[in-house]
């Protein structure tokens, strides 16, 4: 079987990054087709693959700025030429799933997000004065980038979600169903280590808007405690200018680094929506509770204390009985200060035992498992369909 995956660029290890890694050790012949490619940004298996880039990756200034080309991207991923391939399997949160194939190819297309800049998140990207010229461009081109979104879904025959949170969006922006299977954490790498834990809090993660770490920073200087905070992205500098002095910045550092301070720190701080979010689940693979704001994904991920347990969640009251973290409702920097100090009179009720436990359930090798069994049973039906 001849497989082609696409990807929407290869510039870091995210949580995309670890998704495509194992679609390459499930697919290792397979051309992997992209918009832009930085060798060395992402792990030794995904560079081994036989990779195809875009006119993108020949454009001046692309590497640092390649989200300002977004207009460009949808047709950068049409001109790929995916004749002959029997499958191909996108994995996409911009416009990878927008790739042509020919009548008898299969597209499988395992979705992050629809585009979240385009839909739900547009004023939380675009906001502020650094940002009025991409603001206004973005405007301009904001209609006809939703029309090639909605359009281009067509040409996938199933979509994958990551969460259930997202299957909703898929439903609601696309009116299309699909099958929901979240991706790993690699519980094999992120284990529990015999070191005493700190006093400072952990947020970890790139320095996007929609992540809120804004939120974090006005919470840590009203209250004074330590927070460190890993990662790097479009809001490094405000940040840093906003932050008082318990807030430390570590910038992007090893994944052995990472794991170091998943061990130490007392809590993980979780402020964002996020579609589903890889990192609270590396931290509890580790035995570290988390402090999340009880939206979107991580009403998937983590399971709250009792006290801050609220029906909408979807999670069983009983499960609450072992939580591995602690959830507040409003993105608002007082209901986040509650959240800090109310964990720090409960904290003594979080079981790194209970809290690794948990996130094996979201073990790479189930995560594998549960994509082969997939796409085989949906080829095989498609093969009957034919005959």
């Amino acid at each position: 079987m001849k497989v082609a995956l696409v990807h929407d660029w290869l510039t870091g290890m995210r949580g995309g990054e670890r998704c495509l890694e194992v679609f390459c050790e499930l697919f290792p012949d397979a051309d992997l087709y992209t918009l832009l490619h930085i060798p060395g940004t992402v792990s030794p298996r995904i560079d081994s693959m036989s990779i195809h880039t875009s006119f993108l990756q020949r454009l001046p200034g692309i590497r640092k700025h390649y989200r300002y080309y977004l207009p460009l991207m949808p047709w950068a991923i049409s001109s790929f030429n995916l004749k002959g391939y029997d499958l191909v399997l996108s994995s996409s949160h911009c416009v990878a799933k927008g790739v042509r194939v020919s009548g008898g190819t299969r597209h499988i297309c395992y979705c992050f997000t629809p585009m979240r800049y385009l839909w739900d998140q547009f004023e939380i990207y675009f906001s502020g004065e650094g940002r009025r010229i991409q603001a206004f461009f973005m405007r301009l081109f904001r209609p006809l980038l939703k029309n090639w979104d909605i359009r281009s879904n067509r040409g996938v025959d199933q979509f994958i979600a990551i969460s259930r949170h997202i299957q909703q969006r898929i439903k609601k922006q696309y009116n299309r169903e699909s099958t929901v299977v979240t991706p790993p954490v690699d519980t094999t790498f992120f284990k529990p280590v015999n070191v005493r834990r700190e006093e400072y809090f952990l947020l970890v993660g790139a320095l996007s808007p929609y992540k809120r770490t804004d939120l974090a920073v006005e919470a840590f200087n009203k209250l004074g405690y330590p927070l460190k905070i890993i990662g790097a992205g479009p809001e490094f500098a405000s940040l840093r200018r906003k932050a008082s002095s318990n807030v430390e910045f570590l910038g992007w550092i090893s994944d052995e680094e990472v794991c170091s301070h998943y061990a130490r720190c007392r809590a993980l701080v979780f402020p964002g929506e996020e579609d589903f979010g890889i990192v609270p689940l590396e931290a509890q693979a580790m035995g570290c509770p988390v402090i999340a704001l009880g939206r979107g994904g991580a009403l998937e991920t983590v399971i709250p204390d009792h006290g801050s347990w609220k029906p909408q969640t979807g999670i069983p009251e009983y499960l609450t009985k072992n939580p591995t973290g602690l959830f507040f409702y409003s993105p608002e920097t007082d209901e986040l200060c509650r959240a800090i100090e109310n964990f720090k009179i409960i904290e003594s009720k979080f079981d790194p035992v209970v809290i690794r436990n948990h996130a094996m359930k979201f073990d790479r090798d189930h995560f594998k498992y549960r994509i082969q069994m997939y796409i085989q049973e949906y080829l095989k039906k498609s093969h009957a369909e034919k005959i």
